[in-house]
Protein backbone atom coordinates (compact mmCIF):
# COMPACT_ATOMS: atom_id res chain seq x y z
CA UNK A 1 0.00 0.00 0.00
CA UNK A 2 2.92 2.63 0.93
CA UNK A 3 4.29 2.69 -2.82
CA UNK A 4 0.40 2.44 -4.66
CA UNK A 5 0.23 -0.96 -4.70
CA UNK A 6 -3.16 -3.17 -4.37
CA UNK A 7 -2.47 -6.00 -3.26
CA UNK A 8 -5.92 -7.63 -3.13
CA UNK A 9 -6.13 -7.26 -6.99
CA UNK A 10 -6.37 -10.51 -8.99
CA UNK A 11 -3.17 -10.37 -10.25
CA UNK A 12 -1.91 -11.03 -6.66
CA UNK A 13 -4.63 -14.01 -5.66
CA UNK A 14 -4.28 -16.00 -9.22
CA UNK A 15 -2.50 -17.27 -11.95
CA UNK A 16 -2.19 -19.27 -15.35
CA UNK A 17 -1.01 -22.41 -14.43
CA UNK A 18 0.39 -24.71 -17.58
CA UNK A 19 0.78 -28.20 -17.35
CA UNK A 20 3.43 -30.33 -19.42
CA UNK A 21 4.59 -33.95 -19.10
CA UNK A 22 6.43 -36.60 -21.49
CA UNK A 23 4.43 -38.45 -23.79
CA UNK A 24 5.62 -41.92 -23.06
CA UNK A 25 2.76 -43.99 -21.70
CA UNK A 26 -0.03 -43.80 -24.93
CA UNK A 27 -2.95 -45.58 -23.68
CA UNK A 28 -2.84 -43.09 -21.07
CA UNK A 29 -2.38 -40.40 -23.51
CA UNK A 30 -5.24 -41.46 -25.74
CA UNK A 31 -7.82 -42.54 -23.32
CA UNK A 32 -7.31 -38.76 -22.30
CA UNK A 33 -7.49 -37.36 -25.90
CA UNK A 34 -10.78 -36.03 -27.38
CA UNK A 35 -11.97 -33.74 -30.17
CA UNK A 36 -12.83 -30.35 -29.95
CA UNK A 37 -16.19 -30.12 -30.81
CA UNK A 38 -16.16 -26.48 -32.64
CA UNK A 39 -13.15 -27.00 -34.51
CA UNK A 40 -13.05 -30.69 -35.34
CA UNK A 41 -9.11 -30.73 -34.01
CA UNK A 42 -7.82 -33.26 -31.62
CA UNK A 43 -5.83 -32.71 -28.61
CA UNK A 44 -4.33 -34.60 -25.65
CA UNK A 45 -6.00 -33.41 -22.73
CA UNK A 46 -3.76 -34.94 -20.03
CA UNK A 47 -1.76 -31.60 -20.29
CA UNK A 48 -1.23 -28.66 -22.38
CA UNK A 49 1.94 -28.92 -23.80
CA UNK A 50 3.26 -33.05 -23.85
CA UNK A 51 7.11 -33.99 -25.45
CA UNK A 52 8.86 -37.07 -26.96
CA UNK A 53 11.75 -38.04 -25.00
CA UNK A 54 15.16 -38.96 -26.73
CA UNK A 55 14.59 -42.56 -26.43
CA UNK A 56 10.92 -42.64 -28.10
CA UNK A 57 11.61 -40.21 -30.74
CA UNK A 58 11.99 -43.00 -33.82
CA UNK A 59 10.80 -41.66 -37.04
CA UNK A 60 8.67 -44.54 -37.64
CA UNK A 61 7.81 -45.13 -33.76
CA UNK A 62 4.19 -44.72 -32.34
CA UNK A 63 5.27 -41.56 -30.39
CA UNK A 64 5.64 -39.71 -32.97
CA UNK A 65 2.73 -40.62 -34.95
CA UNK A 66 0.12 -39.92 -31.81
CA UNK A 67 2.04 -36.32 -31.39
CA UNK A 68 1.61 -35.10 -34.83
CA UNK A 69 -2.24 -35.97 -34.71
CA UNK A 70 -2.66 -33.62 -31.58
CA UNK A 71 -3.16 -29.71 -31.69
CA UNK A 72 -1.24 -29.31 -28.46
CA UNK A 73 2.21 -27.22 -28.49
CA UNK A 74 4.53 -30.33 -28.81
CA UNK A 75 8.11 -31.10 -27.66
CA UNK A 76 11.17 -33.54 -28.42
CA UNK A 77 13.82 -34.49 -26.40
CA UNK A 78 17.73 -34.08 -28.41
CA UNK A 79 21.08 -35.77 -27.42
CA UNK A 80 24.69 -35.59 -29.14
CA UNK A 81 23.02 -38.93 -30.78
CA UNK A 82 20.90 -36.35 -33.09
CA UNK A 83 21.89 -35.58 -36.58
CA UNK A 84 21.05 -32.52 -38.26
CA UNK A 85 19.07 -34.66 -40.99
CA UNK A 86 17.30 -36.52 -38.46
CA UNK A 87 16.36 -33.17 -36.75
CA UNK A 88 15.05 -31.95 -39.77
CA UNK A 89 12.65 -35.21 -40.65
CA UNK A 90 11.56 -34.64 -36.53
CA UNK A 91 10.62 -31.48 -37.30
CA UNK A 92 8.48 -32.53 -40.84
CA UNK A 93 6.62 -34.85 -38.87
CA UNK A 94 5.85 -33.43 -36.08
CA UNK A 95 5.25 -29.63 -37.50
CA UNK A 96 4.37 -30.02 -41.17
CA UNK A 97 2.73 -27.02 -41.54
CA UNK A 98 5.61 -24.66 -39.53
CA UNK A 99 3.50 -22.80 -37.22
CA UNK A 100 5.46 -21.17 -35.51
CA UNK A 101 5.18 -22.22 -31.35
CA UNK A 102 3.98 -25.16 -32.28
CA UNK A 103 7.42 -26.71 -31.75
CA UNK A 104 9.85 -26.53 -28.90
CA UNK A 105 13.48 -28.48 -29.44
CA UNK A 106 14.45 -29.69 -26.06
CA UNK A 107 18.26 -29.88 -25.60
CA UNK A 108 19.80 -32.11 -23.33
CA UNK A 109 23.95 -33.25 -23.76
CA UNK A 110 25.92 -31.98 -21.71
CA UNK A 111 28.17 -28.84 -21.98
CA UNK A 112 30.96 -30.16 -23.48
CA UNK A 113 28.88 -31.97 -26.12
CA UNK A 114 26.64 -29.10 -26.32
CA UNK A 115 29.06 -26.95 -27.40
CA UNK A 116 30.23 -29.48 -29.97
CA UNK A 117 26.70 -30.55 -31.38
CA UNK A 118 24.19 -28.21 -31.26
CA UNK A 119 25.67 -25.37 -33.67
CA UNK A 120 25.01 -27.82 -36.70
CA UNK A 121 21.78 -28.34 -35.71
CA UNK A 122 20.47 -24.54 -35.05
CA UNK A 123 22.49 -23.79 -38.32
CA UNK A 124 20.61 -26.88 -40.57
CA UNK A 125 17.13 -25.37 -38.70
CA UNK A 126 18.04 -21.91 -40.26
CA UNK A 127 19.21 -23.23 -43.67
CA UNK A 128 15.30 -24.87 -43.90
CA UNK A 129 13.89 -22.21 -42.36
CA UNK A 130 12.09 -24.10 -39.36
CA UNK A 131 10.10 -22.39 -36.51
CA UNK A 132 11.07 -24.05 -33.30
CA UNK A 133 11.87 -22.93 -30.09
CA UNK A 134 14.96 -24.07 -28.22
CA UNK A 135 14.99 -25.19 -24.80
CA UNK A 136 18.26 -26.30 -22.62
CA UNK A 137 17.65 -29.26 -20.72
CA UNK A 138 20.62 -29.26 -18.65
CA UNK A 139 19.83 -31.62 -15.82
CA UNK A 140 18.95 -34.79 -17.85
CA UNK A 141 22.45 -35.18 -19.48
CA UNK A 142 24.12 -34.61 -15.94
CA UNK A 143 22.82 -37.67 -13.98
CA UNK A 144 25.49 -39.62 -12.01
CA UNK A 145 25.50 -42.64 -9.45
CA UNK A 146 27.30 -42.06 -6.33
CA UNK A 147 29.53 -44.89 -4.44
CA UNK A 148 26.58 -44.97 -1.75
CA UNK A 149 24.00 -45.45 -4.56
CA UNK A 150 22.21 -41.68 -4.83
CA UNK A 151 21.16 -40.83 -8.70
CA UNK A 152 22.42 -37.20 -8.27
CA UNK A 153 23.06 -33.96 -10.30
CA UNK A 154 26.40 -31.71 -9.77
CA UNK A 155 24.80 -28.40 -9.76
CA UNK A 156 28.44 -26.97 -11.33
CA UNK A 157 27.67 -29.45 -14.67
CA UNK A 158 23.91 -28.19 -14.75
CA UNK A 159 25.17 -24.77 -14.86
CA UNK A 160 28.07 -25.69 -16.94
CA UNK A 161 25.34 -26.81 -19.58
CA UNK A 162 23.25 -23.66 -19.37
CA UNK A 163 26.14 -21.22 -20.14
CA UNK A 164 27.05 -23.34 -22.90
CA UNK A 165 23.14 -23.24 -24.01
CA UNK A 166 23.57 -19.39 -24.11
CA UNK A 167 26.97 -19.31 -25.47
CA UNK A 168 26.08 -21.33 -28.94
CA UNK A 169 22.94 -19.35 -29.29
CA UNK A 170 24.66 -16.26 -28.86
CA UNK A 171 27.00 -16.93 -31.74
CA UNK A 172 24.71 -18.38 -34.15
CA UNK A 173 22.31 -15.75 -33.72
CA UNK A 174 19.20 -17.67 -32.75
CA UNK A 175 17.18 -17.09 -29.38
CA UNK A 176 17.45 -19.59 -26.25
CA UNK A 177 14.08 -19.79 -25.71
CA UNK A 178 13.34 -21.30 -22.21
CA UNK A 179 14.87 -24.07 -20.04
CA UNK A 180 13.43 -27.19 -18.41
CA UNK A 181 14.32 -28.12 -15.19
CA UNK A 182 13.51 -30.98 -12.07
CA UNK A 183 13.26 -28.83 -8.87
CA UNK A 184 11.45 -28.34 -5.83
CA UNK A 185 11.20 -25.28 -3.59
CA UNK A 186 11.78 -27.55 -0.65
CA UNK A 187 15.12 -27.71 1.26
CA UNK A 188 15.97 -31.24 -0.34
CA UNK A 189 19.89 -32.90 -0.52
CA UNK A 190 19.78 -34.72 -3.95
CA UNK A 191 21.99 -32.12 -6.14
CA UNK A 192 25.28 -31.43 -5.12
CA UNK A 193 27.21 -28.29 -5.07
CA UNK A 194 26.04 -23.93 -5.69
CA UNK A 195 25.70 -22.13 -2.05
CA UNK A 196 24.00 -24.79 -0.28
CA UNK A 197 26.67 -26.55 -0.08
CA UNK A 198 25.41 -30.17 -0.44
CA UNK A 199 28.07 -32.97 -1.32
CA UNK A 200 28.00 -36.54 -1.46
CA UNK A 201 28.23 -37.13 2.25
CA UNK A 202 25.08 -35.62 2.81
CA UNK A 203 22.88 -36.70 -0.04
CA UNK A 204 21.24 -38.82 2.55
CA UNK A 205 19.96 -36.00 4.72
CA UNK A 206 16.91 -35.15 2.95
CA UNK A 207 16.89 -37.30 -0.11
CA UNK A 208 13.07 -37.38 -0.64
CA UNK A 209 12.37 -37.88 -4.21
CA UNK A 210 10.40 -40.99 -5.34
CA UNK A 211 12.22 -40.89 -8.99
CA UNK A 212 15.13 -38.02 -10.57
CA UNK A 213 16.89 -35.73 -8.08
CA UNK A 214 15.93 -32.10 -7.99
CA UNK A 215 17.41 -28.90 -7.71
CA UNK A 216 16.42 -27.14 -4.23
CA UNK A 217 15.16 -23.73 -3.70
CA UNK A 218 18.34 -21.96 -3.24
CA UNK A 219 20.03 -24.07 -6.04
CA UNK A 220 17.04 -23.27 -8.53
CA UNK A 221 17.21 -19.73 -7.25
CA UNK A 222 21.30 -19.35 -8.48
CA UNK A 223 19.93 -21.09 -11.42
CA UNK A 224 17.56 -18.13 -12.05
CA UNK A 225 19.55 -15.23 -11.42
CA UNK A 226 22.46 -16.97 -14.00
CA UNK A 227 19.75 -16.66 -16.63
CA UNK A 228 18.33 -13.25 -15.74
CA UNK A 229 21.95 -11.98 -16.23
CA UNK A 230 22.24 -13.57 -19.72
CA UNK A 231 19.22 -12.25 -20.71
CA UNK A 232 20.36 -9.03 -19.53
CA UNK A 233 23.21 -8.61 -21.33
CA UNK A 234 21.32 -10.08 -24.89
CA UNK A 235 18.96 -7.10 -24.28
CA UNK A 236 22.14 -4.26 -23.51
CA UNK A 237 21.48 -3.81 -20.23
CA UNK A 238 23.91 -3.87 -18.06
CA UNK A 239 24.31 -6.17 -14.84
CA UNK A 240 22.49 -5.67 -11.66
Amino acid sequence: RAIGIDTSAPEFSSVDFFVAHECLLLPYEQALTRQDSITGKWYDCSAHMVWVGERTRDLDGAHLEFVRGVGNPLGVKISDKCTPEELIRIIDKMNPRNIPGKLSIIVRMGAEKLRKNLPELIRAVQREGKAVVWISDPVHGNTRVTKEGFKTRDFDNVRAELSAFFDVHDEMGSHPGGMHLELTGEDVTECTGGVSGVDDDSLKDRYTTACDPRLNGSQALELAFLVSERMRERTGLSPV
